[in-house]
């Protein structure tokens, strides 16, 4: 038999150049000029294989002596040890991807589908502000339902919607570790929601102004202001605020208001612009808001070249002490369509913008129902300057 343990730790640094045999396999090379390291030669399927072990003195003799064995044993199992190495140091690499990389490649991919490629941070901001701050530098591989448990605690009954999107969000970026090759647990967020239990938070609705109080408010806004004006066409349009805020001059043509299919949300796997048919009333508010026009933006803010701010809308509403919020009127509206028309239940949803049916009827049914609504948005024109109090049917 061969001999084995050839050398001895303390001999090692004497050795002159060359190669030195340890003994099955295992060879110690002084390369000269403070170059030595570990050597392991080995047959596999009848090829002679050599691969490095580390240098040496990080590697001590018995250091290399242990990974000589481990790797005799890969082969006599008829496992490449090189081909193996290599595997094995691939895969670490992979799960060696931090969640903080992971949740913003997996952010990356999905822009297209977000309004507006995601610019606003609102998909990304609940990620950022309560789960990467306490675990982005932490390899997802590695994030078990404990990690996620501990990091939303904090928010899960006090911010339950918050924490839900984070949840929500975190589960994502997981499965695109996954899709990455990552060995992650897919599970672990599921496990951290029954972890964490049921949240207490009941989720409230945006405050509304009942639809029989709004004439009353849309009286009182009347000085002609940007702010007043921009109210006014909210409430006779029932648009969202972004798509009000971000209308363009060129965006309006006679009675149509055209918006761009990147502020329609609510309308999932539509694609297209979406049409809002404006009443006599709404036209004469665009007239009155033109003399305000700045940089193509029908309704400039104060500052700069951009449109009104996002706030401008509630705090007057809240310096009024009006509980309802400038979204609210969307709700006035929809309650209007249900307490005082016949309109049908799909006409009233596109009203304000939402899709409705599955996904087969409406690759079939591709109406807007614009005359439908122009009637609509005429008559609710009426009601809201005081002009209509009858209940509206549709016929034809």
């Amino acid at each position: 038999m061969a001999a084995i343990s050839k050398l001895t730790a303390r001999g090692i640094s004497a050795l002159p150049p060359g190669k030195h045999s340890d003994g099955a396999g295992l060879w110690f090379w002084n390369r000269g000029e403070n170059s030595k390291q570990w050597i392991l030669r080995i047959t596999v399927h009848g090829r002679r294989r050599e691969m490095g072990l580390g240098g040496w003195p990080d590697v001590t003799l018995a250091d290399a002596r242990k990974l000589a064995k481990h790797w005799r044993s890969q082969a006599k199992a008829g496992v490449d040890p090189v081909k193996q190495r290599e595997k094995e140091r691939r895969q670490a690499e992979r799960n060696l991807h931090l969640l903080r990389d992971v949740a913003a490649d997996a952010f990356e991919s999905r822009k297209a589908e977000l309004k507006g490629d995601g610019k606003a941070g609102r998909w990304f901001s609940p990620l950022e502000l309560h789960v990467l701050p306490k675990l982005g530098g932490v390899p997802v591989a590695d994030i078990d339902q404990i990690d996620i448990r501990d990091a939303l605690r904090p928010i899960w009954h006090s911010k339950a919607d918050t924490a839900r999107k984070a949840m929500n969000r975190l589960s994502i970026a997981i499965k695109h570790g996954a899709a990455l090759g990552l060995d992650v647990d897919l599970q672990a967020v599921d496990k951290a929601k029954a972890l964490l239990g049921a949240q207490r938070h009941v989720a409230k609705n945006i405050p509304a102004m009942p639809w029989s109080d709004v004439p009353g408010f849309y009286q009182t806004l009347s000085d002609g202001t940007v702010t007043h004006l921009a109210l006014r066409l909210l409430i006779l349009t029932g648009v969202r605020t972004a798509a009000l805020r971000n209308c363009r001059v060129e965006q309006i043509e006679g009675d149509i208001w055209t918006i761009p299919a990147e502020f329609m949300k609510g309308r999932k796997g539509k694609t297209e612009d979406f049409r809002v048919s404006l009443s006599k009333e709404a036209q004469t508010v665009i007239k009155q808001a033109l003399a305000h026009e700045r940089g193509g933006w029908l309704l400039p803010g104060t500052r700069g070249k951009g449109p009104i701010s996002d706030m401008t809308l509630s705090q007057l509403m809240a310096r009024r002490k009006v509980e309802a919020r400038p979204h609210g009127f969307r709700t006035s509206l929809r309650t209007w369509l249900a307490d005082c028309t016949d309109a049908p239940h799909e006409v009233a949803e596109t009203v304000l913008g939402h899709a409705t049916g599955t996904t087969v009827s409406r690759a079939y049914q591709r109406s807007d129902h614009l005359e439908q609504r122009r009637v609509l948005m005429e008559r609710w024109a009426d009601h809201v300057t005081g002009a209509l109090s009858s209940v509206v049917r549709l016929h034809g």
